[in-house]
């Protein structure tokens, strides 16, 4: 059995492509750093997401971005090259990058007053509606099986 989870930052903005059969695969790269100070290492992978959970989750990942990712760890050669991949299951956004507009984000991330919710809408805590597959949680988290 082949399962790898780590947390990292994404070190370049998801890009989405398509085979010459039609299917998306949406790839990003992640900087996972392991020990401090003068003895941190960083590893970068190469992650992979194949089919529609792939583009959606390209819409809401940015450079900078911090997750966490399970999948199955691979290897490839290009020019004489070893380079680490990951063919992403699962995927869990843990922290967006830091932006100067935070404060104006945040005020309008708070929930309504009760009173103000519409009827039948989402609370704090539920998923984006515009995601299917996410799991009521008070994280954003992504499950490929």
């Amino acid at each position: 059995m082949n399962v790898f989870t780590a947390i990292g930052r994404i070190g370049r903005d998801a890009v989405t492509r398509h085979t010459g059969s039609g299917k998306a695969v949406t790839g990003w790269a992640l900087a996972v750093d392991t020990g401090w100070g003068e003895n941190k290492k960083t590893t970068w992978i190469d992650c992979s997401l194949w089919g529609e959970r792939g583009i959606k989750l390209a819409e809401h990942i940015k450079k900078g971005d911090r997750l966490g990712v399970t999948g199955e760890l691979g290897t490839r050669e290009h020019e004489g090259k070893t380079y680490v991949t990951l063919d992403v299951r699962d995927v869990t956004l843990l922290a967006a990058k830091p932006q100067s507009d935070a404060p104006q984000r945040q005020a309008a991330a708070r929930p309504a007053p009760p009173a103000q919710r519409p009827s039948g809408g989402s609370i704090a805590g539920d998923p984006d509606p515009d995601i299917p597959f996410a799991p009521p949680i008070t994280r954003r988290s992504w499950s490929v099986l």
